[in-house]
């Protein structure tokens, strides 16, 4: 039960932030690793980002390492993405999701048990 938002058109060089939070009540982000993915049309999902839910740890793809930034705000019940210096091949549909089994995130599409329905992120002049 997870819900993206702020995925829109950007020009190339530009930011976005992505929020994921829930879609029922009761249920807490901070409880699960959460990890973002995306989907550009004709390839695989690709593990973008993921942070433990008790540590803070953090994974990073190496495609966005150093522009791409997670973040938790527990308080809003939310996971970001911040994206910064956007590319045109940073266009995708991006996901969040969650990984109930309490363990160290890893970019693992099949490790994450709960999805939302994805963002459109287009990065174009």
């Amino acid at each position: 039960p997870l819900v993206e938002s702020g995925g829109e058109l950007v020009q190339p060089g530009g930011s976005l932030r992505l929020s994921c939070t829930a879609s029922a009540s009761g249920f807490f982000l901070d409880w699960y690793a959460i990890g973002w993915f995306r989907q550009a049309p004709g390839k695989e999902r690709e593990g973008l980002a993921c942070q433990n839910d008790r540590d803070g740890y953090t994974s990073y793809a190496d495609s966005v390492k150093g522009r791409f930034t997670i973040s938790r705000d527990n308080a809003e019940n939310a996971v970001y993405l911040q994206m910064n210096s956007l590319k045109p091949e940073d266009t995708a549909v991006y996901y969040c999701a969650a990984d109930f089994r309490g363990r160290e995130c890893r970019l693992i599409e099949d490790e994450y048990e709960s999805w939302g329905q994805g963002t459109q992120v287009t990065v174009s002049s």
